[in-house]
């Protein structure tokens, strides 16, 4: 039977947000290296052509796909601070945010590791953009610990890129079957509180 997709309508009101649905479904099961354009208009059911309407080539998928991700971790990390009632309980919102990435990292796979290959892609700016919007709510919260002497020096970014490095290579080693899932609420746990025993300012002699 020919393949008549080539003249199959396009109707897709929603078509971006449906292929990159797709796109994650596919990279979920199969990996990246099994996403094409042509694979996912025959998942939504368009023309092989109207993907193109929205991304230039795969690279541009891909790079998409890592933006979404990215905003929506972002928006996962702040809720899970903005759900800490007390605004000045450091350790509580520290955990929260560390707790809200690990979750999104593990739930995710094969999402994260796209998202932190892309967003070092030379051009793919709006993919750094978006990553920078969600880790920038660690340098916040670093800042407003320093800002009321409970953390100290002078580089909020630099300082939570410490902990952000700690709970990435938390969830990487889960991801890669390394420790066990069990393992995993106490290991995060503990990052943190190591983390803001080091970074507090030493006791007054």
């Amino acid at each position: 039977m020919p393949d008549t997709t080539e003249r199959r309508p396009y109707h897709h009101g929603n078509l971006r947000t449906d292929l990159l649905d797709a796109a994650e479904r596919r990279l979920r099961v199969h990996g990246v290296e099994q996403l094409s354009l042509r694979d996912l208009a025959r998942d939504v059911g368009v023309s092989h052509a109207a993907p193109r309407r929205h991304f230039a080539d795969r690279r541009a998928l891909l790079d998409a796909l890592a933006e979404s991700g990215f905003m929506r971790l972002g928006a996962k990390l702040r809720a899970a601070v903005n759900g800490i009632d007390d605004k000045d309980d450091l350790p509580a919102r520290l955990q929260a945010f560390a707790w809200a990435y690990v979750q999104f990292a593990t739930e995710n796979a094969e999402l994260t590791g796209l998202m932190n290959s892309r967003k070092h892609r030379p051009g793919a700016t709006a993919v750094a953009e978006a990553a920078a919007a969600a880790f920038g709510q660690i340098s916040d919260l670093i800042e407003e610990g320093q800002e009321r002497g409970e953390l100290e020096g002078d580089d909020p970014e630099g300082i939570g890129l410490i902990l952000y490095a700690t709970v990435l290579g938390i969830t990487s080693m889960l991801n890669s079957g390394m420790i066990e899932p069990a393992r995993l609420e106490g290991l995060v746990g503990t990052a943190v509180t190591q983390f803001l025993r080091g970074a507090r300012p030493p006791e007054p002699r």
